[in-house]
């Protein structure tokens, strides 16, 4: 379904695919979509330049950070046992 804004978006789902489009995270279609709506769209563009500046700065204070292997090698392993026991649960009626 397409929006009534440009980019045949409206806001709300521009907004709420903010995010998606400052990771590029979208297909080609989306992102050129969400770009031209932002080129056009005075309050979309004024929230996206808030949010990217938001990124930006959460990029800059903690993009330097790494996570120890250990810890990633722990959250693997509780990953793997959280799926395990989801799969394994079991409903009785009472």
């Amino acid at each position: 379904m397409t929006g009534f804004g440009p980019g045949g978006m409206d806001c709300d789902e521009v907004l709420a695919d903010v995010y998606l489009y400052l990771d590029d995270e979208t297909d080609p279609a989306v992102r050129q979509r969400i770009r031209s709506h932002l080129d056009d769209c005075g309050p979309c563009l004024r929230r996206f330049g808030l949010e990217q500046d938001v990124k930006v700065l959460v990029a800059r204070s903690c993009g330097g950070d790494v996570a120890p292997a250990s810890l990633k090698s722990r959250i693997r392993v509780r990953l793997t046992e959280v799926v395990i026991e989801t799969g394994s649960v079991e409903y009785r009626a009472d």
